[in-house]
């Protein structure tokens, strides 16, 4: 593994206004020293555009902390001159390519925003890297770019594991992710850019996106609405609270995979692929439980709440899978890390946000 320096470096973040994406930046300001930090986003509407603003009003404010520089583009990075345009100006050192369009059911509906973010985004985003080594340029050293737990489909084996085969995709969604890591072995073979995948296992949290399932559930059970819990219940997802995912991102950006020449004189792909979970998949009604003690706790939902009144039970969704369940010891072996927040602790920093936004 080779060793990357953050401090005094040029560090590009795409879907800077995004749920992991403005964290990531706020914790790039607390630890790294004398950086710019490069954000763009679209900040388009798929959900409340309310919420990315209000991300984005927490990081305007970190200018000159650790002597930090903060730059925001408001673009889309499926425009190939946007991109371009930000690499030429900034010269970044490390990417990380958090921007996509999200969300497994949207991808049914919407197929085309998936192909613009998530496949022609980030192909300007590896050609971008491509020529950043033009005419003997240092170049990236490290490309991190999202993936997500999406990509093992309807695999019957768990944990999942970096190991297994995923070539079974069941939305569209999963398949640009997937798409996206054949993508990056492709440009690390061919012109020798350290990529690292990340793949991402339900990530939750406070300012999370309002189309996960415990931000939508909450939202319908304060207006009195009834909250369908798909596959009877079910399912199970390993839910990974925003900062364990944070830690991991910045902890893998500091190190990417080595560059080495082959037998035959041609470069080994320096590319790797981890999982970043909580290790620990939780029963979906056992989620829910957890989350309206929480709302009750931070006074979102009354004491006297009926919670039963308000939940049905229903089958599973297209596109859905019934487990999520994540190795990591692969994260663990290199980086000596493994997320452990508790799902109640992490819902109570929600439920607690919630009351602060919406109740205020």
């Amino acid at each position: 593994m080779q060793k990357v320096e953050l401090n005094g470096k040029s560090i590009l973040v795409t879907g800077a206004a995004g749920f992991i994406g403005s964290n990531l930046v706020k914790r790039l300001f607390q630890d790294v020293k004398d950086a710019t930090i490069i954000g763009i986003d679209n900040m388009n509407d798929y959900y409340d555009v309310s919420l990315k603003d209000f991300r984005l009003d927490g990081l305007n404010g970190l200018n000159g902390l650790n002597d930090n520089q903060w730059e925001f583009v408001k673009g889309d990075i499926a425009d190939k001159a946007t991109i371009d345009g930000i690499f030429e100006k900034y010269q970044p050192q490390v990417v990380v390519n958090l921007a996509a369009q999200a969300g497994v059911r949207y991808s049914i509906t919407n197929p085309d925003a998936y192909i613009q973010s998530n496949l022609i985004g980030f192909y300007n985003i590896l050609e971008a890297c491509r020529h950043s080594y033009d005419e003997g340029g240092t170049g990236v050293e490290h490309l991190v770019y999202a993936s997500s737990s999406s990509v093992y489909g309807s695999n019957k084996k768990i944990p999942y594991s970096t190991d297994d085969k995923v070539d079974n995709p069941v939305s569209l969604y999963a398949a640009t992710k997937k798409s996206n890591e054949l993508m990056a072995h492709a440009y690390s073979k061919l012109y020798n850019i350290p990529s690292t995948g990340l793949r991402f296992f339900t990530v939750y949290g406070p300012a999370g996106r309002p189309d996960m399932a415990y931000f939508g559930f909450t939202n319908k059970l304060v207006k009195g609405d009834t909250i369908q819990i798909f596959n009877f219940g079910n399912c199970k997802r390993d839910f990974t609270y925003v900062d364990d995912i944070v830690e991991g991102v910045v902890r893998i950006m500091q190190g990417a995979p080595e560059k080495k020449v082959g037998d035959d004189g041609l470069p080994v792909p320096p590319y790797a692929v981890y999982n970043i979970g909580n290790n620990q998949p939780e029963n979906l009604l056992t989620f829910v439980d957890i989350l309206q003690q929480e709302l009750i706790r931070a006074k979102v939902l009354p004491a006297d709440y009926d919670f039963e009144a308000h939940k049905k039970l229903v089958p599973m969704q297209p596109g859905d899978v019934p487990v999520t369940y994540a190795d990591t010891s692969a994260l663990e072996r290199d980086y000596g890390y493994k997320p452990s927040t508790s799902l109640r602790n992490g819902l109570r920093a929600f439920a607690e946000w919630y009351a602060a936004f919406y109740q205020k």
